[in-house]
C-alpha cells in the first residue's frame, strides 16, 4: 500500500473510532466499572472483533453484503438483538462504587474480552464501513495478505488507541460516577438498548 493511500485509510480508520459507536460506549462504561486495567480486556476483544470483520470483507463478505440485502438485513437484527442485551445487562448492573471495590471472578476478563468482541461483530456500522469502503484500497497486483496485514494492523492499532483513551477518562471521574450510581449504569444500558432498536430499523 503506497503511503499516501495507507494516510487516507488511516483518516478514515481515525474517524470511524472516534465517532459514536457500540464499542467506544463499552470501553466507557467497563472503564467506569471495572478499571482501565480490566477494560482493557474488553478493548483488545473488540479490537480483534474489528480485525476479523476486516480479514471478512476483504477475503470475500464484504462483497457478499453488498449484493445481498437479505445477509444485511440478518445481521442488523443479530446486532441490534445483541446490543440490547447488552443494555439490559448494563442496566441491571451494580452501582459504580460497588462494581469498582468487588474483587473479580475467575472468567471476569473473558466475559469482559467476549463482550467487546461480539460487540464489534455484530456492530452494523462497522460491517457496513468494512464491506464498502475497503475495496477501495485492495490492489489486485499485491499481496492481499499483506494488503490485509497493513489494513488489520492500523485499524487496531487506532481503535486500541481510542479506546483506551475512553476508558481512562471514564476512570478519572470515578468519584461523579460513584455519586451518581446506578442512573449512570441506567442510562449507558439505555442507550445501548436504544442504539440496538434503532439499528435494525434505519432504511
Amino acid at each position: 500500500m503506497d503511503l499516501d493511500t495507507w494516510l487516507i485509510y488511516a483518516l478514515a480508520a481515525t474517524g470511524l473510532s472516534l465517532s459514536p459507536g457500540p464499542n467506544g460506549l463499552l470501553a466507557l462504561t467497563h472503564g467506569a466499572l471495572h478499571g482501565t486495567r480490566q477494560a482493557l480486556y474488553t478493548i483488545v476483544g473488540g479490537a480483534l472483533g474489528f480485525v476479523l470483520l476486516i480479514a471478512l470483507s476483504l477475503f470475500g463478505i464484504g462483497a457478499l453484503l453488498q449484493t445481498s440485502l437479505g445477509w444485511l438485513t440478518v445481521l442488523k437484527w443479530l446486532g441490534g438483538a445483541y446490543l440490547v442485551w447488552l443494555g439490559v445487562q448494563v442496566w441491571r448492573s451494580p452501582p459504580i462504587g460497588i462494581a469498582a471495590q468487588a474483587p473479580a471472578g475467575p472468567r471476569a476478563g473473558a466475559s469482559l474480552f467476549r463482550q467487546g468482541a461480539l460487540s464489534a461483530l455484530t456492530n452494523p456500522k462497522g460491517i457496513l464501513f468494512f464491506a464498502a469502503f475497503l475495496p477501495q484500497f485492495i490492489d489486485p497486483a499485491r499481496s492481499l495478505w499483506l494488503q490485509f496485514a497493513v489494513m488489520a494492523g492500523t485499524f487496531a492499532a487506532i481503535e486500541f488507541v481510542t479506546e483506551l483513551l475512553i476508558a481512562s477518562m471514564a476512570q478519572r471521574v470515578s468519584p461523579w460516577l460513584q455519586r451518581v450510581g446506578r442512573r449512570f449504569n441506567q442510562a449507558c444500558g439505555g442507550l445501548f438498548v436504544a442504539i440496538g432498536v434503532a439499528l435494525p430499523l434505519r432504511g
